[in-house]
């Protein structure tokens, strides 16, 4: 597991003895008076503050239950003031999916030493009692988000996606038909959240709409039919087919063609086959049986 911008992680530079961090905690909390030995925070809060005295119960017992992601801070910086504002309103978000555990470095040193942190941010999160990933940089919103749900998966809990106004907007402006504004939503989203499955998928949408717009579908299917081969009259009716319900067919119709053709022509049918593809989705049963095709007809 990995986070989302490939930060650099605290396990490229050493394991973290958690063990000795516990049994230091508790000689600690032993020492102190008992009046001074139970945290402010409430038990079960999504946001709870960490001292050295506090951290096996409040960060490895409670990561034996939720995953508990420990944001070391320094109190009054940047990072404390713009991000870590982030992270406690995802943790509210979750309700309790997961904990987030700040710890600020300069009255808690001997964690910051025992994490081997060298700059704040430091994010780190801890599941069953062990870290399983960190990065040390602010991340965007949708890298955090993604981060979190990676961390949440790791622990074994199902991660139920919720809806992204990004997205919710570029599809608002497509049902509109403004293609303009619903190309440019899927693209910001895509410089944001590279590889994201349904922006990709989107954007193919904005396009094959784009090379339907105003067109006789009957007579396009006709024309290719007429001239089976007939580059861009097969590339259309394929566009038809997909945007009629009939994918299958427009798969079919093109791995044939790509049988029959050969060089740039090939390369070309090969290419709008495959923006066909995202249109669906890679989890389209259609889509896994006509990849099979495909790459039979290439190979």
């Amino acid at each position: 597991m990995t986070d989302p911008r490939q930060s650099q992680s605290i396990f490229t530079r050493g394991a973290v003895d958690l063990g000795a961090l516990a049994a230091r905690g508790n000689a600690t909390a032993a020492q102190r008076p008992a009046a001074e030995s139970t945290p402010g925070t409430p038990a079960g809060a999504n946001v709870i503050e960490v001292t050295e005295a506090s951290f096996q119960q409040d960060v490895i017992q409670r990561s034996l239950t939720v995953p508990v992601v420990i944001d070391f801070y320094v109190a009054g910086s940047a990072p404390d003031q713009q991000f870590s504002p982030l992270l406690a309103q995802l943790a509210d978000e979750g309700a309790g999916a997961w904990t987030l555990a700040r710890v600020d470095v300069e009255t808690s040193p001997r964690l910051a030493q025992m994490f081997r942190i060298q700059n704040i941010p430091f994010v780190v999160a801890i599941v069953g009692g062990q870290p399983v990933d960190a990065f040390n940089q602010p991340l965007p919103e949708p890298h955090l988000r993604q981060w979190i749900d990676a961390v949440l998966k790791a622990a074994g809990i199902e991660v139920e996606q919720p809806e992204d106004p990004r997205l919710l907007q570029a599809d608002d402006a497509m049902a509109d038909g403004d293609l303009d504004a619903a190309e440019a939503a899927y693209r910001k989203i895509l410089d944001e959240t590279p590889n994201d499955v349904v922006a990709e998928s989107g954007l193919a949408q904005v396009g094959l709409l784009r090379r339907t717009d105003g067109l006789d579908l009957a007579a396009a299917l006709a024309a290719a039919d007429k001239s089976p081969d007939d580059l861009d009259a097969q590339l259309l009716a394929a566009d038809v087919e997909v945007l009629t319900g009939e994918a299958d067919k427009g798969y079919t119709r093109l791995v044939g063609l790509i049988r029959r053709t050969a060089g740039d022509e090939r390369e070309a049918v090969r290419k709008h086959l495959l923006s066909l593809f995202t249109v669906a989705g890679p989890d389209d049963p259609a889509v896994a049986k006509a990849r099979r095709a495909l790459a039979s007809a290439l190979f």
